[in-house]
């Protein structure tokens, strides 16, 4: 399934076309009429990552401007939206009645209140694609009242550079088509995962939240090189681009993790001093960490 994957360090251009590829020799063939004006993408929420996903559908012309509808309740993020890509901005029921595919990309506490305005234009035609997090499929089907075709899917905020990590969880009612048109979707800002949606706590946990932990491991180190003598601006260059490579080396290295970290830490030199100090407590402390946020992800989907 690999076969002429790129790595995620090359041109976003050139992935988009490995991609292409990849669905058309894997998934399902699209074929001319797939780009056909009647079929349209919905997406009910403006925020930044219904943003960042119609900037890649665009952009891999996975869709075109006039197939894509948005609604929100900001009409300031509806209008930026618009003058940006170029969208039709449609009210909430208006959309559902007009698109194909629904995406959710609304705050999880609005998501009740949403489906219940919706439910009576929903039909059993429709693929709903949610990313509201902590919602499990099965209290959207609850609320809608009907068995439409869902696909669940966990992404994370590299997704606003087309770096992202997105996991998807089919639903009952969808098919291999439903998720392979979801997984297309995603695609064009990252790359994806099909898991079964009892793990999406843990996908939470790891990846949609991981970029969080990533950010702050970063402010340490530029806090200790601060310490050190380095001006903040320097230290920033240094330390962002360290993690940008050491993660393209991961990716496209053959080696394992630790083996890539053995690579780099020679017996008495500086690397060894300093993860001496890690190894007092930083797998500890990931850990816990993780588990907390995978903790509370389950409390949330209970709580919404």
């Amino acid at each position: 399934m690999r076969e002429g994957i790129q790595i995620i360090c090359q041109t976003y251009d050139q992935r988009l076309t490995v991609y292409g590829d990849f669905l058309r020799r894997h998934l399902f063939f699209y074929g001319e009429n797939h780009m056909a004006k009647e079929r349209k993408i919905g997406f009910i929420g403006a925020g930044n990552m219904a943003s960042a996903l119609i900037k890649g559908i665009i952009k891999s012309n996975r869709y075109i401007p006039e197939q894509i509808l948005a609604s929100d309740i900001r009409p300031k993020a509806i209008k930026n939206l618009q003058k940006a890509f170029g969208i039709t901005p449609l009210s909430n029921r208006e959309l559902v009645s007009e698109s194909n595919t629904i995406v959710i990309a609304v705050k999880p506490q609005n998501i009740t209140d949403l489906l219940n305005e919706i439910k009576d234009n929903v039909h059993d035609k429709h693929l709903i694609i949610s990313i509201a997090a902590g919602i499990p499929l099965a209290k959207i089907s609850s609320i809608l009242g009907k068995n439409v075709p869902m696909i669940r899917v966990m992404p994370n905020t590299p997704a606003l550079v087309q770096k992202g990590m997105s996991a998807l969880a089919k639903g009952k009612a969808a098919t291999d088509e439903d998720m392979a048109e979801a997984i297309s979707i995603f695609m064009a800002v990252g790359e994806t995962v099909e898991v079964e949606e009892k793990m999406m706590d843990a996908i939470t946990a790891v990846s949609g939240s991981g970029p969080g932990y990533v950010f702050k491991m970063m402010e340490c180190m530029v806090d200790a090189a601060e310490a050190i003598g380095l001006d903040s601006k320097k230290a920033t260059k240094l330390v962002v681009q360290t993690f940008l490579g050491a993660s393209c080396l991961a990716k496209e290295s053959e080696h394992s993790l630790s083996r890539l970290r053995e690579m780099v830490t020679s017996p008495g030199g500086t690397t060894a001093s300093g993860l001496a100090v890690f190894n007092e407590g930083l797998c500890e402390m990931t850990n816990r960490a993780i588990k907390a946020a995978y903790q509370r992800s389950i409390e949330l989907g209970k709580n919404t």
